[in-house]
């Protein structure tokens, strides 16, 4: 990375002006998704996660993965074209783009049908850029900006991308009598921390109809869960809120998966231990990274029946929380565990410098072909 470029990247939240950085940016993000799919298929291999919730969370990192690969097109000129638009990235807490890249990429979404309508095709592009080059002798500047808004509203208009909001789903997965139990799934791009963030919670529905058939309780069941997809809250207070707020809604078990921060020595600006890690690594490009995956899990113990007026009562869900130190109590969940995923160079000085705070962090290494290396 040019000394310009490193001057330019001051603030937490920094732009990316050279276009060569910009493409390394997304060529490594690009590369960390394809990865997180593994790390979620060898987590359903050792039965940490189901068969429905691997396939769930593949799929939002396959989207997540989409959503990046539209953002290289747009960026594409960025430095090289004028008025090419600059990424801006969150480049001291997250490593991510900042929240806003995708409010941005939803409304250019909404108006995709406009733009692909008044842009030349890919081969009429190709075709104007090669006779530019052949016959002026010229770079074909503005026609490589205009492919590349082409590619981006065509990623758009494909779908299947990580939005700013991923509303509620619910699947099917067992019935029991009159109830019907439900992995209801949702995701956001968090604004308060700018990184993407998956909800699972294990449903038990005792209502007439089924949930997802239900006109009256899903719709409040989406917009109630939306409302309260925040960093901040603890899972215990969204666990809560949903049982009280929906009696025949029984939350049994509630998971949040945080997707990052993404750290790497030369994009972000990290401290403590990881910092070190990186700067011992003096990994060549492509494998000077390291992404951290946490997932907080809080789980419904027992089952309390609570008085509501003067005749019914109403089910209310007891959660455990974490025993160890009163962490639960702190944290809002039954157990919380952090995960890094990182390429071989990293993984061989994080060994060398066993630091503390990595100890009891579950390890991914990526070996060679893309394999995953599951470590302590």
């Amino acid at each position: 990375m040019s000394n310009d470029v490193k001057a330019q990247l001051t603030n937490d939240h920094s732009e990316l002006y050279d276009t060569l950085v910009a493409r390394r940016y997304f060529a490594k993000f690009d590369r960390i998704s394809a990865h997180l799919g593994r790390v979620a298929a060898e987590l359903e291999s050792e039965g940490n996660l189901t068969r429905t919730e691997a396939r769930v969370l593949g799929k939002y990192v396959t989207a997540l993965g989409a959503t990046f690969r539209a953002l290289g097109h747009k960026y594409l000129m960025t430095g090289r074209s004028d008025g090419a638009p600059r990424l801006t990235f969150d480049r001291h807490e997250s490593g991510f783009p900042v929240a806003q890249e995708l409010m941005v990429m939803a409304i250019d979404a909404s108006q995709s049908a406009k733009h692909l309508s008044g842009l030349a095709s890919v081969e009429d592009l190709k075709d104007r850029m090669v006779r530019q080059i052949v016959g002026d002798l010229t770079l074909p500047t503005a026609l490589q900006f205009a492919l590349s808004q082409r590619l981006y509203h065509e990623a758009l208009a494909q779908g299947g991308l990580f939005m700013a909001r991923n509303d509620p789903d619910a699947q099917w997965l067992s019935s029991a009598g009159e109830r019907r139990t439900y992995l209801v799934h949702w995701a956001v791009y968090d604004t308060q921390v700018n990184l993407p963030v998956v909800y699972l919670m294990d449903v038990e529905d005792s209502g007439k109809k089924p949930l997802p058939n239900d006109d009256r309780r899903w719709p409040q069941a989406q917009a109630h869960l939306m409302a309260q997809s925040l960093a901040g809250l603890k899972l215990l207070t969204i666990a809560q809120g949903f049982d009280t707020d929906f009696d025949t809604l029984h939350p049994k078990r509630l998971r949040r998966i945080h997707l990052g921060p993404m750290y790497s020595h030369s994009f972000t600006l990290q401290s403590g231990p990881i910092s070190q890690v990186l700067a011992t690594a003096m990994a060549p490009e492509g494998q000077d990274w390291a992404l951290v995956w946490t997932v907080e899990d809080l789980r419904a113990e027992r089952v309390e029946q609570i008085k509501d007026g003067w005749f019914s009562t109403v089910e209310r869900q007891i959660f455990a929380l974490d025993p160890f130190a009163g962490k639960g109590v702190e944290t809002g969940t039954t157990r919380m565990e952090r995960m890094v995923v990182l390429p071989e160079r990293p993984y061989q000085a994080l060994v060398e410098l066993d630091p503390p705070g990595f100890r009891d962090v579950r390890k991914f290494v990526v070996g060679a072909g893309g394999r995953i290396i599951a470590t302590r």
